[in-house]
């Protein structure tokens, strides 16, 4: 499989990014897929691809707007696989949710399909879903005790969408519904793998400043590290990056089966508690803390949420690294910054 072409999207993102990196690291060879020539040029210079010194390994293609019909076209052309991350998340600055997040999740995942579907030679498409595509709304926060493994069919949410993260929630629902009625419709020349991870923790290469160190799910483990005191409670669900991204690069080999979905999610069945977090931080960076670089005075309350991802760990081989890994590579990563400021 070295030297195989893939098509990666969301490259740009926390995740995606780091998916770039390991599939280099496999012998990948990546044609990677951008909004603008800024955001290749962020790519270009971080420090993970100048380590690999990737030179014509990477290679970058335009797609200024994933809702146009064939936006994937002709970055699809030549690939032997593609690995879709790019979807929308929640970020606090939009109330059109079925413009800016419902629809493009939805229309991303159909077109990029599409376009493969149209090209010969494609064997497999990996999507990053989310394992909220595969729980209620209703039970993320219920502490019901019902176990979760990833396979339950959700029914779409009618709307209209009082939170921000109940439209993304249902973005996902209908994301992963769409791959399942592509294969059953289509039934194209590649098969689909969807990859269903809870909240995504682990050093954020891309953030080069302090300021924009709380955006996106780290925020979720570190903004308590950081002083943040979030009132609401959020399920306990959380994923170490790097096995995330793993799974991305892993998911490409023939031995997966395909057209399955598999969960990622850490800490065993009983998941996460995030306030463990802040017992991490005393422990492993008290001096950080005595100095004020990490306040370590927030507040995130858990809701217990129950997951079974043994299907995952077998099917790939791998434990999923717990909270205490997440959140010492996220640390490291802050006190990095901040020494660079």
């Amino acid at each position: 499989m070295a030297g195989d072409l893939v098509l990666i999207t969301g490259a740009s993102g926390h995740l995606g990014f780091r998916v770039l990196v390991l599939a280099l690291e496999a012998g990948y060879n990546a044609r990677v897929a951008v909004r603008s020539q800024a955001k290749a040029n962020n790519i270009v210079a971080a420090p993970s691809i100048k380590a690999l010194n990737s030179g014509s390994n990477v290679t970058f293609t335009i797609v200024p707007d994933i809702l146009a019909d064939g936006a994937y076209d002709a970055a699809v052309k030549g690939v032997k696989y593609i690995i879709h991350c790019a979807s929308p998340l929640t970020s606090g600055i939009t109330d059109d949710f079925e413009n800016q997040i419902v629809r493009p999740a939805l229309r991303g995942t159909i077109g990029i399909l599409e376009s493969a579907h149209r090209t010969p030679g494609i064997k497999r498409v990996v999507i990053t879903s989310s394992v909220v595509a595969t729980i209620p709304f209703i039970e993320m926060l219920a502490e019901s005790g019902k176990v979760f493994d990833g396979q339950l069919k959700v029914p779409f949410n009618p709307g209209p969408y009082k939170l921000e993260f109940e439209a993304y929630a249902d973005s996902k629902v209908r994301a992963l519904a769409a791959t399942h009625d592509f294969v059953a419709r289509m039934k194209p020349g590649f098969d689909i793998i969807n990859l269903l991870p809870s909240f995504i923790i682990g050093k954020n290469e891309l953030v080069t400043g302090v300021e924009d160190f709380a955006k996106g799910t780290n925020r979720v483990v570190f903004g308590q590290v950081l002083g943040f005191k979030n009132p609401a409670p959020l399920p306990g669900s959380t994923v170490y990056l790097n096995d995330v991204a793993s799974l991305h690069v892993r998911a490409l080999d023939p031995k997966i089966p395909g057209n399955q979905d598999y969960p990622a999610n850490s800490g065993g069945i009983d998941g996460t508690t995030f306030s463990d977090a802040i017992d991490i931080i005393n422990k492993n960076f008290p001096d950080a803390v005595k100095n004020g670089i990490l306040p370590n005075n927030g507040t995130q309350p858990t809701k217990k949420l129950t997951m079974d991802v043994t299907k995952t760990e077998k099917v790939f081989g791998l434990t999923f690294a717990g909270l205490d890994k997440q959140v010492t590579e996220v640390a490291l990563n802050y006190i990095d910054l901040v020494a660079q400021t």
